[in-house]
């Protein structure tokens, strides 16, 4: 799909992954209705894509939705479309994580996190998708994670929630191809947004020393040694990708009709080799997570 000219709506595009998404659309030449749930966020990206528009033809809209109401995304891409024109493009970006430990975690940030992962994106989806099927074409794009992928210490609810958005995308593909509609499914690694600044403050030091993130003051053994450089090599050290780097990857990604985007070329590899990985990622997982205890009871 070529995206001049087209129509793209971007849920959760005032920040992060989707406002860096709707950018590069804006650049492509598509028209770009942005939805999220800060009016004043949304103004400023608003202005911020306007000048980089590659037509003066292009038109640009925004609308605040809760993403965790059908009613009210779907009223949002009503009004949206009513004056871009029916989205070509559907991007679901809107998302938000809360680390922490499975009991102590309040059963409001499960709900919380499922409703705004996976039903805010199958509830956009929903509202797009019968446009998408009398016109015989379209395209949409789900935001996983790799928390998604394999499990990770402190993300339960995150974790189960984009589980199931790379579920819901599965079967979404195969059941929307016939119709003409693409589906692709991102699994990014952590990402360099205001909200990752939010989750290190909330992430517990077992996390931060099986991403990486931290070194482990108090390794014994060899093989927590090797456990650390397998974690260090998987993440990258705990470098988070850039916006920017992962909007790319989605524009390439629908231009081609990719099913799978995953921006990082490493975690690309590891993903086809899961079998073989994921064992791996859960024997140093296991190695590093008492290292880490030991660490928090000396301090």
């Amino acid at each position: 799909m070529e995206l001049a000219g087209k129509n793209a709506i971007v849920t959760g595009g005032s920040s992060g992954i989707g406002k860096a998404t709707a950018r590069l659309l804006a650049q492509e030449g598509a028209n770009v209705g942005l939805v999220a749930r800060n009016q004043k966020r949304l103004d400023q990206t608003l202005l911020e894509i306007e000048d980089v528009r590659a037509d003066r033809s292009q038109r640009f809209e925004a609308r605040t939705a809760d993403v965790t109401s059908y009613d009210d995304i779907a009223s949002a891409i009503k009004d949206v479309s009513r004056s871009m024109g029916e989205p070509d493009v559907l991007i679901n970006s809107a998302g938000i994580a809360r680390p922490g430990y499975f009991h102590d975690l309040p059963l409001a940030d499960f709900r919380e996190q499922m409703d705004t992962n996976y039903l805010g994106t199958l509830y956009a989806t929903r509202a797009v998708v019968p446009a998408m099927m009398s016109r015989g074409g379209g395209h949409v794009v789900n935001v996983s994670s790799v928390a998604g992928v394999i499990g990770v210490f402190g993300y339960t609810a995150y974790g189960a929630s984009k589980f199931a958005v790379l579920g819901l995308s599965e079967a979404l593909r195969i059941e929307l191809k016939p119709h003409g509609i693409g589906v692709s499914v991102v699994i990014p690694n952590d990402t360099d947004t205001p909200q990752l600044q939010e989750e290190r403050a909330l992430q517990p030091l077992e996390t931060k020393v099986t991403e990486g993130i931290v070194k482990p003051e108090r390794l014994q053994r060899p093989s927590e040694y090797l456990a650390y450089w397998v974690v260090r090599l998987m993440n990258d050290a705990g470098n988070p990708l850039d916006a920017a780097q992962v909007a790319r990857a989605i524009i390439r990604g629908i231009r081609r009709g990719k099913y799978l985007i995953i921006p990082d070329p490493t975690f690309g590899i590891a993903y086809h080799l899961r079998g073989l990985v994921v064992p791996l990622a859960n024997w140093a997982f296991d190695q590093l997570v008492p290292v880490a205890r030991r660490q928090a009871q000396a301090e």
